[in-house]
């Protein structure tokens, strides 16, 4: 089954300081958005493109927590880790986020659910690294495919 909406998904890449900003609205009250974006269970089930499939090897998301998982596909790992720095139910996470082959590439991410009425939520992500370099690496990997991909997938998850 897919419930996709019309909702499009906007990625702004600041152009004065090595940041980037997702924000993309989600037929759901933020307390159901935020539940998917902090249960492990949740999360992998809609995290990443379609053809990865998610393996965690811990999340606890609540301030102070930390995560570590893995996008697997055709033989294909990527590994991901990163502390939350403050988690605020249904309403902030903000946490690191490093990629394993990277350990020195730490983007900083601060995520807010805004409830826009209707039982509808609009998320804001912005994720800020050390250097355009590393933002610009970044948007090379797919990460665009990614983010599209999955919310399509938490879409579908969230009509459930």
């Amino acid at each position: 089954m897919t419930a996709h909406n019309n909702h499009e998904t906007e990625i702004i890449v600041d152009p004065d300081i090595p940041q980037v900003r997702i924000i993309r609205e989600f037929d759901a009250p933020p307390e159901k958005v935020f539940r998917a974006h902090s249960d492990p269970g949740l999360f992998a089930q809609w995290n990443g493109p379609r053809r990865h499939r998610m393996e965690t090897d811990h999340f606890d998301c609540s301030t102070g927590g930390s995560y570590r998982y893995r996008l697997v596909s055709e033989g294909v790992e990527a590994g991901f880790f990163g502390s939350f720095h403050e988690v605020r139910p249904s309403e902030l996470i903000v946490q690191t986020f490093t990629f394993v082959g990277e350990p020195d590439g730490v983007a900083l991410e601060r995520l807010v659910f805004e409830d826009i009425g209707d039982g509808h939520t609009r998320l804001t992500a912005t994720s800020l690294v050390d250097s355009f370099q590393d933002r610009d690496a970044f948007l090379a990997t797919g990460m665009e495919i990614g983010v599209r991909e999955g919310y399509e997938r938490l879409d579908d998850l969230l009509a459930r």
